[in-house]
């Protein structure tokens, strides 16, 4: 074998290692252990409540003008207090965050030296990503980077129109594009790390996910290397991990006008449904030009954190049941012990404090260890009512698992609370048809 062929073949070798870099699979586990994570979409031309960057395409040469060089001397995000959304997103059982550090517009949030297009040349004049980081990394929270490759100011100045499908946006026709963004991410990277997730928001984000895994493999990419449905949930089950990111409007940053928010039961409803199909739950939340988080926007996170304070247990370091998702109106999530089940019973309408119901599970079997318990409650008491036995119960039929709950702890002074209960089975048999 000559020189000339080994050296093809170890060229070839190494190319493909390259080429073939991925998120570790420990670091994958770790993410779907997560489960429940807040997506953020802040920028400049929340000012104007718009479509975040969007608003470029299309645009008159005066509004491309006026958003590039006036709307950033108006920014002013005074209101904005970091550890205030980081005690916010911690209480309502997040495990990590993703921020936008660059939409597509290209205006950095923040101190970088590649452009003077960034939040350090506005009236605030302060760093929002390293404030943010900060305050994630004291509430234990992870860090997640939202990043654009395709930078809308930049390809402007290149001469090129703007346009999320042009020729020149993609980082794979523009190797000058290419080269600063990957400037831009390292000195995320760099100067913000340890950086734990990134989300590269392009029709083209290989390149980039394969440059993070190269300076970094500590960082789990998400887009640009996972599924991340947007806005939907798949119909079935998928092996992980993947994402669902969603509004809990209809607009990712904030709308002023005309929106229509998801209750907070149809967020809960949602987080469950995606975590039984195996995947997390990215939800989005669009703060006001000021750096407050919109009241409605507050409201439905703190519905959320009530929920996941009494219930997270069946929702983090859990895998979805392989034989069963959902059974009527319940869905199902399996512990890191094979033989536990979370039962989520939603759909219940009118279930007062102390009163019980009764569920029939035709894909779950007991055993003698079986034990039922309900998540957040004692199984002891009910409030003002002690004469009532509340302690859970469950019966094996030849074909069915009958399960007898009450619902005993009082959340809310009316004694009704219209979110759903979760039963926790060990040391169960799941059926396999």
């Amino acid at each position: 074998m000559n020189s000339k062929y080994i050296l093809v073949v170890v060229l070839f070798v190494c190319f493909s290692a390259f080429s073939q870099l991925k998120n570790k699979p420990e670091l994958n586990e770790e993410f779907m252990d997560m489960g429940f994570g807040i997506f953020v979409h802040w920028s400049m031309d929340s000012q104007l409540g718009s479509v975040i960057s969007h608003s470029l395409v299309g645009a008159s040469d005066d509004y491309v003008n006026k958003y590039f060089n006036e709307l950033p001397k108006t920014f002013y995000p005074d209101k904005f207090d970091a550890d205030e959304w980081a005690r916010l997103f911690k209480v309502a059982g997040a495990e990590y965050v993703v921020f936008t550090a660059k939409h597509h517009n290209g205006f950095c949030m923040w101190d970088t030296k590649t452009t003077d297009f960034n939040i350090m040349n506005t009236p605030y004049g302060k760093d929002i990503v390293g404030e943010l980081i900060a305050a994630l990394r004291k509430y234990d929270l992870k860090v997640g980077i939202y990043f654009s490759p395709e930078d809308f100011s930049f390809i402007h100045k290149q001469g090129h129109l703007i346009s999320r499908k042009g020729p020149m946006t993609q980082i794979s026709a523009n190797k000058e594009l290419f080269e600063y963004d990957k400037t831009q991410v390292k000195e995320l990277i760099n100067n913000y790390g340890p950086i734990d997730v990134m989300f590269f928001d392009a029709f083209d984000a290989k390149s980039m996910a394969q440059y993070v895994h190269e300076i970094n493999p500590d960082i789990v990419v998400t887009r640009g290397e996972m599924s991340t449905p947007e806005q939907s949930i798949p119909s079935g089950a998928m092996p992980g991990p993947w994402e669902t990111c969603m509004t809990m409007g209809t607009q990712w940053q904030y709308k002023p006008t005309n929106e229509t928010y998801k209750d907070g039961s149809e967020l809960i409803e949602k987080l469950i449904e995606i975590r039984a199909k195996g995947g997390n739950f990215l939800m989005n939340i669009g703060p006001k030009p000021n750096g407050e988080i919109p009241i409605e926007q507050e409201e439905r996170l703190r519905e959320i954190a009530l929920w996941m304070y009494v219930n997270e247990e069946g929702i983090k370091n859990v895998r979805p049941v392989p034989t069963i998702v959902k059974d009527g109106a319940m869905w199902f999530t399996k512990g890191t012990d094979e033989n536990t089940a979370y039962v989520f019973i939603t759909g219940q309408k009118d279930w007062f404090k102390g009163f019980r119901r009764n569920f029939l599970l035709k894909n779950i079997k007991s055993t003698k260890k079986t034990t039922i318990s309900v998540l957040g409650q004692n199984d002891l008491v009910v409030e003002y009512w002690p004469e009532n036995t509340p302690t859970s119960r469950f019966i094996q039929h030849k074909d069915l698992l009958e399960i007898s709950i009450s619902r005993a702890q009082r959340l809310y002074n009316d004694k009704v609370w219209p979110n759903p209960i979760v039963v926790k089975l060990t040391n169960i048999e799941f059926i396999k048809k």
